[in-house]
């Protein structure tokens, strides 16, 4: 069974955006994180149903209304989170990271 490991800099982007989110209005940042926790979900189910951008790392777009993707790489059984980032971010930021 495979599992979703979040590294410390994809988890710093999720905690951003719950805050900018919650700033513009009260439980929209829980929205987010529950739209995350789906496309995790969906993550764990096909985890290779995803394109590949950069090398091996792939975008899970969330869903609902947050302009956001989760960049993950493939290891074994384990599914790494390298980046969350909204979709007119600059690519090279999690380009680095991966």
């Amino acid at each position: 069974m495979k599992r979703v490991v979040v590294r410390p800099a994809a988890a710093s982007d999720i905690e951003d955006a719950y805050r900018w989110y919650e700033s513009q209005r009260a439980g929209l940042g829980d929205e987010f994180l529950a739209a995350l926790r789906l496309a995790q979900d969906r993550l764990l189910e096909h985890p290779e149903a995803y394109p590949v951008l950069h090398r091996d790392t792939r975008r899970a777009l969330i869903p609902e209304r947050f302009p956001y993707g989760l960049f993950y790489r493939i290891y074994g059984d384990m599914i790494v989170v390298v980046a969350c980032m909204h979709a007119n971010r600059d690519p090279r930021r999690w380009q680095r990271r991966s």
